[in-house]
Formats: structure tokens, C-alpha cells, sequence
């Protein structure tokens, strides 16, 4: 994948007095620190992991000195770091998944440490939203909830938060420790239009598309044309490389079994007859629709991916 601009971009790090040493008329925005990789490194994956683990070195530095004001981050424009946040988001995307945890325990820990010598730097309250803003949210293009989770369990543990904060991301963080990439997912029984019984184990495909959708969802039509229509995706379908489990987990059968038409016969196409789903006893689907990726051996390869991160896997296969 292509490596964003700010990877290879320069900006100047003006140096300034610390907090409460001018009068806050005379403060300035500093410009954001940026952070560069070696020169010598050209690898664009190794540079990526690099800016993955080192972007906020400068920023979130504790002995960093910076203009006070509730509109700046350690000095610098909100509206600038939420913007360097976003692609550090994507470079995330870009690194290993070892990387792209270490990389969020470390912003973690830096963002702690700025928080214990300064509060007024800002850092870690706006960390905490960016995460949640970034990772969690589900109209996020860019959610991961497996690095957000790894970051709200941290977060669940600061002793600076009440204890309804801590129970918050207490609860975010179990949550998001459903199904995580890399584990195997949960079987959960599914009962077809003709009220059969069976179950996710028994769908059988070295890939299997599980989607969780609802009558009348203008995304999840989308979803449904492209999975239809385009040749690729469609093709690995007709082939029974990769077949599709569309779900229901709402109470409104008619709505669902209206929409038969639409659904292709070759899907799998079942409703929860239990609600554990919706209920979150087994899958934190937060909001509709949600994409997850299994292999053969039912394993998570991709977690409620946004519907372009999905296809460009699939396109990958």
C-alpha cells in the first residue's frame, strides 16, 4: 500500500517557553513535531512500522515545553493533531498486528506520562477521545476494535477516572475481546427461512463472508450489490471459495423474510432465533451492518471491517 505524505514530509520544531512563562495573549500554535524515519530505511513497510511506533515521540514527550491554552495539544492545534491522529490510524493499518499493538501501548504510556508532570498539556484526555473517535466509533472508516480495546483496558485502569469512567472501558474492553482477530470465532446457531437449524461451524468454504445485516439498511444494500455484482467477489462466491452467512438479529421476521428476493439462494441467509447475538452475549454488533471475515478453520481474519477494508481483502485473495 501506498505510504501517506506526511510520512516523507519536514516541518520545522519551533522551540518556545514553557507553561505559564508568557502572557496568554502571546502564545502561538506550534507546528506539529513531526517525527521521520531513517534515512537509510526504504523498505516502505519498515518505515511504515517505524512512524507507526515513533509518531508521537516529539509530541508526547513529557519534558516537551509548549504554549498553555485548552485549544492546544502540548502546544500544538487540536484540529492539527487530530489530523496527523487519522493517518497515524492508517499507517496502524499498514503494520503488522504486533506492531500496531506495541504502537498503541506506547501512546498510551506517553500520553500517562505527559498527564503525571503536566496536566494542562492536554494530551491525555485528547488521546483518550481521538481513540475512541478513531477505533471505536462505528461510522468510523478506520474502527479497529481489537487496538481500541487494547487501549480502553488501559484507560479502565487510570486512577485518575471515577469509577463509572473505569466501568465504561472496563466494559468497552471486554467487549472488544470478542472474536479479536487471530482467535477462533464463536459458533452460534442460525435458523434458515425455512426454520431449519444450523450453525456457523457447519458453513463450510475456505473463506466465509459473516454478515450481519437488516431489511431496509441502505448500507447493507450496497453491501449486497457489490457481493452480487462485482466479478471478482461474485466470482469467489459461485465457485464456493467464499460463502456468505447473512444474519438477522432483530424480532421483526416478516420485515426479514421480506426481503427473500433480494437475498441470493446460494447465501446463507438465517435469522437468531435466540437474540445471544444481539444480546452480546457472543458478538458486540454495535450497529448495522457488520462485516467479519473467517478462514476454513473459522478463524478471524478481519473483525466488523469497514465495508472498503473488506473488499480490498477480498480483491487480495
Amino acid at each position: 500500500m501506498k505510504i501517506s505524505p506526511f510520512i516523507i514530509s519536514v516541518i520545522a520544531v519551533v522551540s518556545i517557553a514553557g507553561c505559564g512563562q508568557r502572557k496568554a495573549e502571546q502564545f502561538q500554535a506550534l507546528p506539529f513535531p513531526d517525527v521521520m524515519p531513517p534515512a537509510m530505511m526504504e523498505d516502505p513497510q519498515d518505515r511504515a512500522d517505524y512512524m507507526a511506533l515513533n509518531m508521537w515521540n516529539s509530541l508526547a514527550d513529557p519534558s516537551r515545553t509548549y504554549p498553555c491554552d485548552s485549544l492546544l495539544v502540548s502546544g500544538v492545534r487540536k484540529a492539527d493533531v487530530e489530523q496527523k491522529f487519522a493517518n497515524w490510524v492508517q499507517v496502524l493499518g499498514m503494520s503488522s498486528r504486533p506492531v500496531a499493538d506495541k504502537s498503541v501501548g506506547r501512546l498510551y504510556d506517553r500520553a500517562l506520562a505527559c498527564e503525571k508532570k503536566d496536566t494542562s498539556s492536554n494530551v491525555f484526555e485528547t488521546f483518550a477521545s481521538l481513540v475512541e473517535k478513531y477505533l471505536f466509533d462505528p461510522n468510523s472508516p478506520l474502527r479497529d476494535e481489537d487496538l481500541y480495546g487494547a487501549y480502553a483496558s488501559r484507560l479502565a485502569a487510570y486512577e485518575g477516572y471515577t469509577e463509572v469512567q473505569k466501568g465504561k472501558y472496563a466494559r468497552d474492553a471486554r467487549l472488544c475481546a470478542l472474536n479479536k482477530v487471530g482467535s477462533k470465532a464463536t459458533d452460534f446457531r442460525f435458523a434458515d427461512r425455512r426454520g431449519k437449524m444450523r450453525t456457523l461451524y457447519g458453513v463450510k468454504a475456505p473463506y466465509t463472508l459473516l454478515f450481519f445485516s437488516n431489511p431496509g439498511c441502505e448500507a447493507c444494500m450496497s453491501i449486497i450489490n457489490v457481493l452480487k455484482d462485482d466479478p471478482q467477489i461474485s466470482g469467489m462466491i459461485s465457485s464456493g471459495r467464499l460463502k456468505v452467512l447473512n444474519i438477522y438479529i432483530d424480532e421483526d421476521l416478516d420485515a426479514w423474510r421480506s426481503y427473500m428476493p433480494i437475498y441470493p439462494e446460494e447465501w446463507h441467509n438465517g435469522f437468531d432465533p435466540d437474540f445471544v447475538i444481539r444480546n452480546e452475549t457472543l458478538y458486540n454488533v454495535r450497529a448495522i451492518p457488520s462485516l467479519y471475515l473467517l478462514d476454513s478453520e473459522k478463524t478471524v481474519l478481519l473483525k466488523d471491517a469497514p465495508e472498503n477494508r473488506m473488499f480490498e481483502y477480498l480483491y487480495s485473495l
